[in-house]
């Protein structure tokens, strides 16, 4: 199903108040321009998606960080029945560590959003299944198949840590 193997990280800060932040950003280019998303992008031949990663977020928000300190966090799988070439697989990682300050790219306009304020409403509309369990430091193992819209969740099913159902909109195909 999947054209393509992507991966996309969730860096993750405490505030000098206590609350926690991500680090997401506007997308400037490609697929998915304007909508806010996490750092992250395709994986090249020859690249695992942690050394993918680690490219891609220096790439697009000039932060460093290392592949040993990286969680897996999940992995996604979505398909874009009415435009094919869309379908991709993601690996989602999540770093609690990492060297720089986020400056903007030719890709990403990062920014640092509150946990409890995260923008869901301008992101894929798949996020608000699972991105905040994610953060909440589950793993998350789903599948998501958009409508003609190209936009909004059709079906999708899902698992996360210890194989408890995140719920469904329909039965993922066999």
């Amino acid at each position: 199903m999947a054209g393509y193997q992507v991966c996309v990280c969730y860096l993750t800060r405490e505030r000098a108040d206590g609350r926690r932040e991500v680090l997401l950003g506007r997308k400037l280019t490609g697929l998915g321009i304007g909508k806010v998303v996490g750092p992250g992008g395709k994986i090249e031949p020859g690249e695992s998606a942690r050394e993918a990663i680690v490219r891609e977020v220096w790439e697009e928000t000039g932060i460093r960080v290392a592949a040993d300190e990286l969680r897996e966090a999940g992995y996604l799988r979505y398909e874009f029945p009415h435009r094919p070439s869309w379908s991709q697989d993601s690996t989602v990682f999540i770093g609690e560590v990492w060297q720089g300050e986020a400056v903007a790219s030719a890709e990403l306009a990062p920014e640092w959003f509150a946990l409890d304020e995260l923008p869901l409403t301008e992101m894929w509309d798949d996020a608000k299944h699972w991105l905040p369990r994610v953060l909440e430091g589950e793993r998350v193992d789903a599948w998501f198949s958009f409508n003609a819209d190209n936009a909004t969740v059709a079906e999708w099913t899902g698992l996360h840590s210890g194989n408890q159902n995140l719920g469904s909109g329909g039965v993922a195909p066999s």
